[in-house]
C-alpha cells in the first residue's frame, strides 16, 4: 500500500469510526495503531505504547491543565457567575440589546477564571436566559448570544485549547495567552456589535428597553473577588512571579476561597468540582495519547512531510497557505471538537507553517498561528451542523427550537469571519502585547 493510500484508509477509519459514535480519543487511537502495525508491526507498536504514554503524562507542563480546569470548576459552583451578570446588565442596560450585551461581557469575565467555552455557555445561560426571556428577548437571539458568548471561554486566557498548543509546538505559555488577550476584546466587542445591529435591522427580537437595575455598589463588590483573582494570576505570570502552572494554582486556591466567601460552596458541591476536573482532565489526556498515536502513525508515511514540500512549491503567499488551513479547521469542526482538531492537525500544519517565510521572527509567527487556530475553533463551536455550543445552550431553553438556535448564531459567525479575516491581515493585533512579556 502506498504511503498516500494508507494515510488515507487511517482517516477513512477514523471518520467511519466517529460515525458510529465512539468517542474521539478512542477513535484516534484505534485508527492510529492500525495505521502502525501496517507500517512497523505489533512489538514497535507495544514498545511505543510503552515509553510514550509515560513521556507525555509525566510533563510537568501538562498539570497546568487540570489546574485551570478546577479553577473553572469553583467558579462554576461557587455563584460566581451571577454577580458577573447583574454587573453587566446594570452597565449595559442603557442601550437597545443590552441584556445581550450584558451577556456577552458576563461570558468574557467569566472565562477570564474558567478557560472552557462549553462551560462558560452552560454556566451563563443558567443566570442569564432567564432574565433575557422575561425581558422580551426572543429565544432566537437569547440563545444565539449566550452560544456565541460562551466562545469566548476559550478566546480570553486562560484557554485550555491554548495551552495544549503551547505543549505541542514547546511555545511560552504567557506569551500565547498575552497575544490571545486583544483578539478575545475584539471578540467581545464585535459580538456587542453584532447584537446592536441585529436588533436595529430585525424587530422584536429585543425589547425597546431593558428596564435592568442601575449600577450601585453591590453590584461592584460582587465582581471584586473576580477581578482580584484575574490581576493576581495573570498579573503574576505576566510579572514574571510565577510560572503558568504556578499561577494555575494559585487561581484554583484563590477561586475556590472567592467561592467559599459567597457561602455558596457546598461539600457535595466541592466534590462535584473534583470530579468533573478529573473526568475532563481524563478525556483530555486519554485524547492527548490517541492523538500521539495518530500522528506518529502518519509519521511513517512520510506524507506530512511531503505535503509541507508540495505547499511551498506551489510558490503561494504565506497568508494565503495559512487561510487556507484555517478554512480547513472550519470543515473539521462540523465533526470533531477543538482539541481533537488541535491534537490531530497541529503536528501536520505547524512544521508547514513554520517553514513559510512571513518577514517576522519564526517565535512571533508561531503565536500569531496559535490565535489563528484559536479564532477559528471558536468558530467550529457554533457553525452547523454539530456547533457544540449552540447544542449545549439549545439543551436549556427546552422551548426554543434547535433551527432558530442556529439561526441566532448567524450575526456572530458574520463578526467571528470579520475579526477573523482582520487578524490574518494584521499579525501586530495579536502579537503587540507579547513585547511586555519577559
Amino acid at each position: 500500500m502506498s504511503p498516500i493510500a494508507l494515510t488515507v484508509a487511517i482517516f477513512a477509519v477514523m471518520l467511519v469510526l466517529m460515525a458510529l459514535r465512539v468517542p474521539i480519543a478512542a477513535t484516534m487511537f484505534i485508527a492510529g495503531a492500525l495505521g502502525y502495525v501496517v507500517q512497523a508491526g505489533w512489538l514497535p507498536l507495544a514498545s511505543f505504547l510503552n515509553t510514550q504514554a509515560f513521556a507525555r503524562f509525566a510533563s510537568y507542563d501538562l498539570s497546568v491543565i487540570p489546574l485551570f480546569i478546577l479553577m473553572g470548576n469553583f467558579a462554576t459552583q461557587g455563584g460566581i457567575s451571577r454577580a458577573l451578570f447583574e454587573f453587566a446588565a446594570a452597565v449595559m442596560a442603557r442601550f437597545r440589546g443590552g441584556l445581550a450585551m450584558a451577556a456577552v461581557g458576563a461570558c468574557a469575565a467569566f472565562g477570564a477564571i474558567c478557560g472552557s467555552s462549553v462551560a462558560t455557555a452552560a454556566t451563563i445561560t443558567r443566570v442569564a436566559l432567564p432574565e433575557m426571556r422575561r425581558h422580551g428577548y426572543s429565544g432566537r437571539l437569547a440563545t444565539g448570544t449566550l452560544a456565541a458568548g460562551g466562545t469566548l471561554g476559550i478566546l480570553i486566557p486562560p484557554s485550555v485549547p491554548l495551552v495544549i498548543y503551547a505543549i505541542l509546538t514547546e511555545q511560552n505559555i504567557a506569551k500565547l495567552f498575552a497575544a490571545a488577550m486583544v483578539p478575545g476584546l475584539i471578540a467581545m466587542l464585535g459580538y456587542m456589535v453584532a447584537i446592536a445591529i441585529y436588533v436595529r435591522l430585525v424587530p422584536g427580537q429585543a425589547p425597546e428597553n431593558d428596564d435592568a437595575p442601575r449600577l450601585a455598589w453591590s453590584a461592584l463588590a460582587g465582581i471584586a473577588p473576580i477581578a482580584i483573582i484575574f490581576l493576581v494570576v495573570f498579573g503574576g505570570i505576566y510579572g514574571g512571579k510565577f510560572t503558568p502552572t504556578e499561577g494555575a494554582a494559585v487561581g484554583a486556591a484563590a477561586t475556590f476561597f472567592a467561592a467559599l466567601a459567597k457561602r455558596e460552596m457546598t461539600w457535595d458541591k466541592f466534590k462535584q468540582c473534583f470530579y468533573a476536573t478529573a473526568e475532563a482532565s481524563a478525556m483530555i489526556f486519554f485524547i492527548f495519547l490517541g492523538a500521539d498515536l495518530m500522528n506518529a502513525a502518519l509519521a511513517l508515511t512520510q506524507v506530512p512531510g511531503q505535503l509541507a514540500s508540495v505547499v511551498q512549491g506551489w510558490g503561494l503567499a504565506p497568508v494565503m497557505v495559512v487561510a487556507a488551513i484555517l478554512l480547513f479547521y472550519v470543515v473539521l469542526g462540523a465533526v470533531m471538537d477543538e482539541l481533537s482538531m488541535i491534537l490531530l492537525t497541529i503536528p501536520i500544519f505547524f512544521p508547514m507553517v513554520m517553514g513559510l517565510d512571513f518577514g517576522m521572527p519564526k517565535e512571533s509567527v508561531a503565536i500569531w498561528f496559535g490565535i489563528m487556530v484559536l479564532m477559528t475553533v471558536g468558530f467550529g463551536l457554533l457553525a452547523p451542523p454539530v456547533g457544540l455550543n449552540v447544542y449545549v445552550v439549545n439543551g436549556m431553553a427546552r422551548d426554543v427550537p434547535i433551527a432558530e438556535s442556529y439561526r441566532g448564531v448567524l450575526p456572530f459567525l458574520v463578526s467571528d469571519t470579520v475579526r477573523t479575516v482582520l487578524l490574518l491581515l494584521f499579525p501586530p493585533l495579536s502579537l503587540w502585547l507579547v513585547q511586555f512579556v519577559g
